[in-house]
């Protein structure tokens, strides 16, 4: 069921991913192109579909919650951001990470079926959109139809979730506030990593620890992009925060097991598997430093 779900993920154009946890090598090559940018002159203009391409690369926060999910984890209402403190956001900055987070926490909810929790997660989106000009690019009728089911239909909300944030990645680039999506991005990140931290803490999952080494890779993308925009208000204080968390991740070594694809009947059509898999070696050590500073990290973020 799992590898469905993650077929769905794939479909994300914002916080878009492959199942594969290695990195692909289109999103490799963009890497290349943008350190190559930032290393040749500070004053050269990264191409918007450059950075576009990365933003695609990152995974899904969504991805992230439903592993916990499968887990076995208990929902924990404590472990999200207080979905009052919305109207303590003022600044467009604080408003574009805090979104990112509510997002996270908005389909943590939904995932357990939570739906109260869901719907007050909803109207801080809500609110938090419309204070940065990009509500209308939320169907917020059709989100709230779906968290207030019975049914967890993960497929509806996931393509609901892909045209809202089509339109708002698209938006921002015409208005030139293409900043304001890697920091919407970020902070969705953030919060999952923050949640698998938490859960790992509890449970001491196999499967977790290796995502939590993981996301070594989402890490030195996320700060690529934000290099781009270092100049701007609150970019300065987030890149050196984000930087003491990669300094512990460079320590983390990710190896890449190619294994020849294989061809399987699924629903009477032959598809290819990828069996390529990462090795992730990370320390207990590496764990302990990786949750207390993406902790640190978050509550800057949201208090």
């Amino acid at each position: 069921m799992r590898k469905l779900y993650l077929l769905f993920f794939a479909t994300f154009t914002v916080w878009a991913c492959s199942s594969n946890s290695a990195p692909s090598n289109e999103a490799d090559t963009q890497l290349a192109k943008v350190e190559g940018s930032l290393d040749e002159a500070a004053s050269i203009k990264v191409d918007d579909d450059i950075i576009n391409d990365i933003l695609q690369s990152i995974p899904s926060p969504l991805e992230i919650s439903l592993l916990i999910k499968e887990v076995g984890s208990y929902y924990n209402k404590a472990d999200l951001n207080d979905h009052g403190k919305v109207s303590t956001y003022s600044t467009n900055f604080d408003k574009a990470l805090n979104l990112g987070i509510y997002g996270t926490d908005l389909g943590y909810a939904n995932i357990y079926n939570k739906n109260q929790d869901a719907l007050n997660y909803l109207n801080s989106v809500q609110n938090l959109a419309e204070g940065l000009t990009i509500g209308q690019f939320f169907d917020y009728a059709t989100l709230k139809s779906l968290a207030e089911s019975a049914d967890q239909n993960l497929d509806a909300l996931l393509r609901t979730t892909t045209a809202n944030f089509e339109k708002i990645n698209y938006h921002l680039r015409q208005q030139k506030r293409e900043h304001l999506s890697i920091l919407l991005l970020t902070g969705g990140w953030l919060e999952a990593v923050y949640l698998t931290t938490l859960v790992h803490q509890r449970t001491n999952n196999e499967v977790l620890r290796e995502k939590i080494g993981e996301q070594k890779i989402v890490l030195d993308r996320i700060l690529l992009v934000l290099d781009v925009y270092k100049t701007r208000n609150g970019f300065a204080e987030l890149i050196a925060d984000l930087k003491k968390l990669q300094s512990i991740y460079n320590q983390i070594e990710i190896e890449t097991v190619y294994e020849e694809p294989t061809m399987v009947e699924k629903d009477g059509v032959l598809v290819v598997v990828d069996n390529t898999k990462s090795v992730v070696n990370i320390t207990d050590r590496d764990i302990d430093t990786i949750t207390s500073l993406t902790k640190s990290i978050r509550n800057k973020i949201i208090n």
